[in-house]
């Protein structure tokens, strides 16, 4: 399950979507996840999926593996489903228990904020798997530039964003050796209670702790050693500048998101 996650995970490419700039490819990415949540109906997802499809086509990145990436999600997804058939109310009712009425608009309601966390998960994802964690960091800093003149440490938050999602795969790998290594020692994670399970996890959360710290602080003498000063001052290699394909990029999601907008006032 721990090599299904793709959040974080970056593939090399020359595609497209892999060429736009990386402040584009932020604001993008949040315009479609608001696009996301303002679908009401059946008709809207299954746009969402189709939009989504297609820049995962035009990206090169196989569409089973995005969903691969959604599976070890899959408690989270399935305990908000149920959450909300058991706590959003309704006027139409499809089985009674007595105790529980399960309604129509629960119903509904349950299976769209299902669907909201799927494409959330893989429209980020689609967005680290095609932008490298230098231009993730460039792009981020650049969109929060403005907040500077306020003394708001734009730079050191981007690097930290970034270093935080990327340090995911990672933790992920170390975790996977660990775990198996603890199982050769006779380590059972999967049988027993609950709370059987939750202690058998001690002996794998601690050394994931000393690695994750042990491996922060070598990432921090590595960039003292190379007198890594911050965001003062501070030169690029390649300077960020919008394309005509980023302006392309963009037409589409504003094409997008109208025919959200407007299939919901048709069929809202």
């Amino acid at each position: 399950m721990l090599k299904d996650i793709t959040l974080g995970q970056y593939f090399p490419g020359d595609s497209a979507i892999h060429r736009m700039d990386p402040r584009m490819k932020l604001i993008l990415t949040i315009a479609y996840i608001v696009g996301v949540f303002m679908v009401g109906n059946l008709p809207g997802y299954l746009l969402s999926l189709a939009f989504l499809y297609m820049v995962v086509r035009i990206a090169g990145i196989s569409f089973k593996f995005l969903i691969r990436g959604v599976k070890p999600l899959k408690f989270i997804i399935i305990f908000t489903f149920v959450l909300n058939l058991f706590f959003v109310q309704g006027e139409t009712p499809l089985l009674d228990l007595g105790f529980w009425t399960l309604t129509k608009e629960a119903l509904e309601n349950a299976i769209f904020f299902a669907l909201r966390l799927v494409f959330l998960v893989m429209g980020t994802s689609v967005l680290t798997l095609t932008t490298s964690p230098v231009q993730l960091t460039d792009g981020l800093e650049r969109l929060m530039r403005p907040l500077q003149k306020f003394h708001f440490p734009a730079h050191e938050l981007a690097m930290m964003m970034t270093i935080a999602l990327r340090f995911i795969p990672t933790l992920l790998e170390e975790t996977d050796k660990i775990q198996k290594a603890q199982m050769a020692r006779g380590a059972d994670f999967e049988s027993g209670n609950l709370i059987a399970r939750a202690k058998a996890m001690i002996p794998l959360l601690v050394p994931l702790f000393v690695s994750a710290f042990r491996r922060a602080n070598d990432l921090a003498m590595a960039m003292e050693a190379r007198c890594y000063r911050g965001g003062d001052h501070r030169t690029r290699l390649r300077e960020l500048k919008y394309t005509k394909l980023d302006m392309i990029a963009a037409l589409c999601m504003a094409a997008f998101i109208a025919i959200i907008v407007l299939e919901g006032m048709l069929l809202g």
